[in-house]
């Protein structure tokens, strides 16, 4: 399982911890990530469009602010966040603990 720091993740805030949980052979061209991200406290994944693929965040711990086209609503253990094709979205860790998601972005 590959583990790798990203700085400013699609230019958000501080840096995520992703642990990918399939690669690019496992996926078989369906999808280009299925990882466990870590946001710790004021970090964030910054907004950004989707282009010919969907995003689905399932949270795993911790509470954040979910950005949906626009639109902010808080997150914690337990919700889920669905990002179509051609939508934008970005998360936030606005707690005192680390957010943990699974991210899963498959191809359209």
């Amino acid at each position: 399982m590959k583990a790798e720091r990203v700085e400013h993740m699609a230019g958000g805030n501080g840096h995520a911890l992703i642990r990918h949980i399939l690669g690019k052979e496992e996926l078989k061209d369906k999808g280009r990530l299925y990882a466990e991200v870590t946001l710790e406290p004021g970090c964030s994944v910054g907004y950004h469009t989707h282009h010919n693929e969907s995003e689905t965040y399932y949270i795993l711990s911790g509470e954040g602010n979910y950005d949906d086209d626009g639109r902010i609503r808080p997150v914690k253990a337990g919700d889920i966040t669905y990002t179509p094709d051609g939508h934008s979205h970005g998360l936030s860790n606005s707690g005192t603990e680390n957010l943990v998601f699974m991210a899963l972005i498959i191809y359209d």
